[in-house]
C-alpha cells in the first residue's frame, strides 16, 4: 500500500491511498465466503457456493465493493500510522478506482481521505512564567465567618413576630395563575429568603411580610408543563422564623468538633482559613498560567471540532431552535469556549508528553471519587458508569493534563498584588505524593480501581 499526504491547512489533510489488488485479495476471499453463507443456490450447501456462481448471482462488482467496505478501515488506520497522523474527526472517504471488477483483471484500489488531524505545537520555555495573584491573608473576619457557619449547622429555628428579612426562614403557600387560570399550587413550603432556590421575584415579594400576610408578583415559571410562561404568583406567609445560633463556648467546641475548648477550635479554623487562601491563590495562579500558555503558543483550531461542540451543546434538550437561549451571542460564547478548551487540551497534552507525565491508578481513583461526590453519586457506581460508557481513557487524559499544568505551575514565578513571592508548594504537590486519606478513598472505590487499572497502566 502507498499513501501520500497533502496538507490542506494546519489541521486538515488529504491522503491519496493506493492498494494493490494482492493486498485487497484477503478481503475479497472473505467477501466470497460471507456471501456464500448468505445466498441459497440449488445443489450447494450454504458456505459452499463456488465463486463463479456468486459472480453470476450477485455480480463481481458487489463482491469487490463488499471487500472494500470491510477492508477500508484497516487501510485507513494503516495510512494514518505510516504518516504519523492523529485523526480528531470522522474521515471523509472517496473511492476513485476499484480493482479486479472483471475476472483476472488487475488494477488497484485508489481512494482519498480528508480528515482533521491533531495539530503539532512548538512549546516555548515555560519555566519561570510570571503571574500575579491577589494578596491573601486569613483575617479575624474569615475565622469569625467560618465559626458562624459552623454554629449555623447546629442552630435551631424559632418563630418570630416581625416582618420577614433576608436570611429568615419562611413557611409559605404559593399558587400560580396564567391568563387568570390556576396552573400550579403548593402548600407548607420551606424557604430561606435570599437563597434564590425558588421563583425569581419571590425574595422581593416576601421581604417585609409578617405571618398571615400575602403578596402577588409576576414571574417566569421554571418547571412543569408551563415552564417559560409568564405567570402571576400569590404567596402567603404562614410563619417567619430566624435561626438561633448556639453560643460559641467550650461546650459548643466539644459538640461541634474534636476540640475541648473554643480557643482550640478557633485556632484550627484560622489554620483552615489560611489554607483556603493558599488554595484560592493556587487556583488563580493556575488559571493565569494557562492563560499565559495560550498567549504564548499558537494552536490552530479545526472548525469542524468547534461546530460539533456547538451543535452538541444546543441539542441536549434544554436548547432547541428558536428558544430564547439559542441566540447568536450564546452561540458565539459556546464557540469561544469550545475553541479555548481545544487549545488547552492540545497545549497540556504536548507538555505532558515533554515532561513524560503518567497517571497512576491511585490518582485516577482519587479523581473519580472526587468527581462522583460532586454529582452526589456512589464512587463505585460512577466508576462502573464511566467504564460502561468507555469514558475511562477520557478521564485518564484529564488527570494527565492537570498534572502537566501542575508541572508548569511548579516552575512559575508567582507573586501577589503587593509584590510578595507566593509559596504554592502546599497547593502543587510533588509528583507521586498522595494526600493523607487517599488510601481510604481508594478502598471506598474498589470498582473504580478495576475500571481504571488498564487505562492507567497504558498512560504510564
Amino acid at each position: 500500500m502507498k499513501s501520500a499526504v497533502e496538507n490542506l491547512n494546519p489541521t486538515r489533510v488529504k491522503l491519496n491511498v493506493e492498494v494493490p489488488l494482492a493486498e485487497l485479495q484477503p478481503g475479497i476471499d472473505a467477501a466470497y465466503k460471507s456471501i456464500s453463507e448468505q445466498i441459497q443456490v440449488p445443489g450447494f450447501r450454504k458456505g459452499k457456493v463456488p465463486n463463479q456462481l456468486i459472480d453470476q448471482r450477485v455480480g463481481r462488482g458487489y463482491v469487490i465493493e463488499t471487500a472494500v467496505n470491510e477492508s477500508l478501515n484497516g487501510f485507513y488506520q494503516q495510512a494514518m500510522t505510516e504518516n504519523e497522523l492523529t485523526p480528531i474527526s470522522r474521515p471523509e472517504v472517496e473511492i476513485n478506482e476499484l480493482p479486479g471488477l472483471e475476472k483476472n483483471a488487475e488494477g488497484e484500489l485508489k481512494f482519498t481521505i480528508e480528515v482533521d488531524i491533531r495539530p503539532e505545537v512548538d512549546l516555548p520555555d515555560y519555566a519561570g512564567i510570571e503571574v500575579t495573584v491577589d494578596a491573601a491573608e486569613a483575617s479575624d473576619e474569615d475565622v469569625a465567618a467560618s465559626l458562624d457557619e459552623l454554629r449555623g449547622r447546629f442552630g435551631t429555628l424559632k418563630s418570630v413576630d416581625r416582618p420577614a428579612a433576608t436570611d429568615d426562614f419562611l413557611t409559605i403557600d404559593m399558587a400560580a395563575t396564567v391568563d387568570g387560570e390556576e396552573v400550579d399550587s403548593a402548600a407548607d413550603l420551606s424557604y430561606q429568603i435570599g437563597s434564590g432556590t425558588m421563583l425569581e421575584g419571590l425574595d422581593e415579594a416576601v421581604t417585609g411580610l409578617s405571618a398571615d400576610e400575602d403578596a402577588i408578583f409576576e414571574t417566569t415559571l421554571a418547571g412543569g408543563e408551563h415552564s417559560g410562561q409568564e405567570a402571576q404568583v400569590k404567596v402567603v406567609v404562614k410563619a417567619v422564623k430566624e435561626r438561633e445560633l448556639p453560643e460559641a463556648n467550650d461546650e459548643f467546641a466539644q459538640l461541634a468538633s474534636e476540640f475541648d475548648t473554643i480557643d482550640e477550635l478557633k485556632a484550627d479554623l484560622a489554620k483552615q482559613a489560611a489554607e483556603a487562601k493558599v488554595t484560592e491563590q493556587g487556583v488563580q495562579a493556575r488559571d493565569l498560567v494557562l492563560d499565559k500558555l495560550v498567549e504564548m503558543i499558537e494552536v490552530p483550531v479545526p472548525d469542524s471540532i468547534v461546530d460539533e461542540q456547538v451543535e452538541q451543546h444546543f441539542s441536549q434538550g434544554q436548547h432547541s431552535e428558536g428558544d430564547e437561549h439559542d441566540t447568536e451571542e450564546h452561540r458565539a460564547e459556546v464557540r469561544a469556549n469550545a475553541s479555548r478548551a481545544f487549545q488547552n487540551e492540545i497545549i497540556l497534552d504536548a507538555i505532558a508528553e515533554k515532561e513524560e507525565v503518567g497517571v497512576e491508578q491511585s490518582e485516577l481513583i482519587d479523581y473519580i471519587v472526587q468527581t462522583a461526590s460532586q454529582y452526589g453519586m456512589d464512587p463505585n457506581q460512577f466508576a462502573q458508569m464511566l467504564d460502561g460508557a468507555g469514558q475511562v481513557p477520557m478521564i485518564v487524559g484529564e488527570v494527565r493534563r492537570r498534572k502537566a499544568l501542575a508541572k508548569v505551575l511548579e516552575v512559575a514565578a508567582v507573586t501577589d498584588s503587593e509584590g510578595e513571592k507566593v509559596d504554592l508548594s502546599s497547593f502543587v504537590k510533588p509528583q507521586g505524593e498522595e494526600e493523607a486519606g487517599a488510601e481510604s478513598s481508594a478502598s471506598s472505590a474498589s470498582s473504580a480501581s478495576s475500571a481504571s487499572s488498564a487505562s492507567a497502566d497504558s498512560a504510564e
